[in-house]
C-alpha cells in the first residue's frame, strides 16, 4: 500500500495530472476532447519529468562529485577480468545521461591504459542504465520493470565489454589515443557546500541541454496519445508484429535524445497497445546507439571496432526487447 502511494503519487505524480485536469476544466475545456487531452498530457508530462530530472541530476551529480575521472580510474585499476567489467558497468550508472557525454570519459579511461573491454563496459552502461532511468521507468512502468531493465542493461554492458576484451581489439583504437599518455591531476577534496554548488551547477547545465528534447518528446507523446489511432500502433509495434522489436531498434538508432526525452513517447506507445519490450528496445537504441554519438566514437576507434560495438549493442537490445515481451504479462 505504501509502495503504491510512492509509485503513483510521488514518482508518478498522479495528483498533478488530476490538478491540471481540474484547472483545464475550469477554463472551460472539454476534457473528453482530443485537443484538451493533448494539452493535459503535455503539461503533466513536461512538469513531472522536469521535476524528476532536476531532483535526479542534483542527487546523482552530488554522488558523482565523489567519483572524478582519476578516482574512477584508480578504482577500476584495482580489479581484473570480468570483475573489472562489472565495476565499470556499475560506475557507468553514476555518470552522464547520454552517450555523447560518456564518450570523452571513455577516451580518457582508454588513454589512461585501462583494458579496452573495461572501458567499453562503461561506455555501454553509462547512457543505458543510469540511476535516472531507474527512477523514471519506475514512475511510468513500475518497480519490477525498472529493476529488471537496469539488471539486463548491466548484463549487456558486462557481456559486451568482455567479448571486446577477449577479441583483443586494441589495434582498432586510433593511435593518438593509445599514445596520448596519462597525466594524473590531483582533484582537491571538496567540502559539502562545494559539492552542493557543483550538483546545482550540473543540474542547471543538464536541464538547459536536455529541456528541448523533453519538449519534443512530450509533444510526440501527446500526438501519439491523443491523435494516432490505436490499431496503427498495435499493427506496427504490438504482438501481431513479430518484427516489432527489430523495427523499433532500427528506428531508434538514427535519433538523438536521452531517457528524459524518450519516456513520454514510451508512455504514450504503451497506452496505445505497443508491447513493453518493443518500447524498451526503442529507448535503449536511442540512448545507446544514437547517430551523433556514433560519429563521435568513430573519431576514437576504427570502423571494425565501431561495427563490433554497434553489433553487440544492437543484438543485446533486440534480445532484451523480446525477453520483456515474453514476460510482459507477469510484470505489468
Amino acid at each position: 500500500m505504501i509502495w503504491d502511494f510512492i509509485q503513483n503519487q510521488i514518482l508518478g505524480m498522479k495528483w498533478l495530472n488530476e490538478l491540471i485536469g481540474m484547472g483545464l476544466s475550469k477554463l472551460g475545456l472539454d476534457m473528453s476532447g482530443r485537443i484538451s487531452g493533448s494539452i493535459q498530457f503535455f503539461l503533466y508530462d513536461t512538469v513531472k519529468i522536469t521535476i524528476l530530472l532536476c531532483f535526479l541530476i542534483f542527487l546523482i551529480s552530488y554522488i558523482q562529485s565523489y567519483f572524478p575521472p582519476e578516482r574512477s580510474k584508480m578504482i577500476l585499476g584495482r580489479f581484473h577480468g570480468m570483475g573489472a567489467n562489472c565495476v565499470s558497468a556499475l560506475l557507468g550508472t553514476v555518470t552522464p545521461f547520454c552517450s555523447c557525454s560518456s564518450i570523452p570519459l571513455f577516451i580518457g579511461f582508454t588513454s589512461a591504459g585501462l583494458p579496452l573491454g573495461v572501458t567499453f563496459s562503461f561506455l555501454i552502461s553509462s547512457p543505458m542504465v543510469d540511476l535516472g532511468s531507474l527512477v523514471l521507468l519506475m514512475s511510468i512502468f513500475g518497480s519490477k520493470v525498472a529493476i529488471i531493465y537496469v539488471l539486463v542493461g548491466l548484463v549487456i554492458a558486462v557481456v559486451g565489454g568482455t567479448v571486446i576484451e577477449k577479441l583483443h581489439m586494441e589495434k582498432y583504437v586510433e593511435s593518438f589515443i593509445l599514445t596520448a599518455g596519462n597525466v594524473d591531476i590531483e582533484s582537491p577534496d571538496l567540502t559539502k557546500k562545494e559539492r552542493l554548488v557543483y550538483a546545482k551547477e550540473q543540474m542547471l547545465a543538464t536541464l538547459k541541454k536536455v529541456f528541448p528534447y523533453i519538449l519534443v518528446g512530450v509533444g510526440i507523446g501527446a500526438l501519439i496519445h491523443n491523435w494516432i489511432p490505436e490499431h496503427w500502433i498495435e499493427a506496427a509495434l504490438g504482438s501481431d508484429n513479430p518484427l516489432g522489436v527489430i523495427l523499433a531498434t532500427l528506428v531508434g538508432i538514427p535519433m538523438y535524445a536521452d531517457i528524459f526525452g524518450t519516456i513520454p513517447i514510451a508512455e504514450a506507445l504503451l497506452f496505445k497497445g505497443a508491447q513493453l519490450g518493443t518500447i524498451l528496445a526503442f529507448m535503449m537504441a536511442v540512448t545507446t546507439l544514437s547517430l551523433p554519438s556514433m560519429i563521435m566514437l568513430k573519431k576514437a576507434v576504427k570502423p571494425k571496432l565501431l561495427g563490433l560495438f554497434m553489433g553487440i549493442c544492437a543484438v543485446g537490445i533486440i534480445l532484451v526487447g523480446y525477453f520483456f515481451n515474453a514476460i510482459q504479462a507477469f510484470i505489468l
